[in-house]
Parts: C-alpha cells; sequence; structure tokens
C-alpha cells in the first residue's frame, strides 16, 4: 500500500483534500503531529466531504515515531523544491513513503537530512512559482505512483 505523509499539517482543508484523496486511491495518508487544527474543524469536514470513514489515516506523534512505524527497510522519498530530481523519473513501489512538508515553510532541514529519507524529489513547475498547494502536490504524486503500480484495486 502507497503511503503519503503530511509533517505537521497547518491548512485543515488541505488535509481535508488529502483524506478525500486516500479514500479515492486507497493509500494511506499519516498525519505528524502537532496538528494546526482538530478533526471538528468545519473546513477539514467540508474538504474531506464524506470520505472520512473510508479513509485510511494515522497520526504519529513525532518525525521519530513516524519513522519507527515505516521501519528501516521502506524507501522514504522527500518531496521539495531543493532538489532536481524530477518525481517523474522514480520508479515507486508499493510500501513507499511519499512525504510532504508544512503549508507555509515545506520540510524542516532536521526531517530532509534525516539518513531515513531515501531521495529528495521534485514536482516540475515554471520558473519564478513559489510552491503548489500541499493537496495538489500530494495528489500528483500519489496518482503518478499509483498509475506505476497499475492502479491496484480501481474501477476502470
Amino acid at each position: 500500500m502507497l503511503n503519503f505523509v503530511f509533517h505537521e499539517p497547518k491548512i485543515p482543508g488541505n488535509t481535508g483534500n488529502a483524506i478525500r484523496l486516500a479514500a479515492c486511491t486507497g493509500a494511506r495518508l499519516h498525519l505528524i503531529e502537532p496538528l494546526a487544527f482538530t478533526f471538528d474543524d468545519a473546513h477539514l469536514k467540508r474538504a474531506g466531504l464524506d470520505y472520512h470513514d473510508l479513509a485510511d489515516l494515522v497520526i504519529h506523534k513525532s518525525w521519530e515515531d513516524a519513522k519507527a512505524y515505516f521501519g528501516p527497510d521502506r524507501r522514504i522519498f522527500a518531496f521539495t523544491g531543493h532538489t532536481s530530481n524530477n518525481f517523474a523519473d522514480e520508479s515507486y513501489r508499493d510500501d513507499d513513503v511519499l512525504l510532504f512538508g508544512t503549508e507555509p515553510t515545506g520540510l524542516p532541514e532536521l526531517v530532509l537530512d534525516d539518513p531515513r529519507v531515501t531521495k529528495w524529489l521534485r514536482i516540475p513547475m515554471l520558473p519564478g512559482r513559489r510552491s503548489l498547494n500541499l493537496a495538489n502536490a500530494a495528489s500528483i504524486a500519489v496518482y503518478e505512483a499509483w498509475r506505476q503500480l497499475g492502479f491496484t484495486s480501481a474501477s476502470m
């Protein structure tokens, strides 16, 4: 199963959209605390619609807890604008972990430089643009990985 992670998310609507993404693709969404919202937040509920109970969601107390959950053998791909490694050039495996940073700042250096991170990946954009929306970036990456895996369990 594909896994995607939001490290300390700040915007509830992005997490709500990620919940829908998890429900629609079968990928597991992981959230690393602290979260800047509660699950009672109206924006989170609205963005997630009625998919909350269909999504596979795991909440971790810290980056260290998340790493322990994934174990030493899973590949963790950190998405960042600080690399030229194109995410579409990677060959994904079913148990890969796609890691995304918080909305205003991205992944902290402590996480990016962690030896458990397999590789930094970038989603290409036009020059002079700061960043994609977090939920959109996760959707692009999850769907590319899922496409490479043959859209496992999808109805076509």
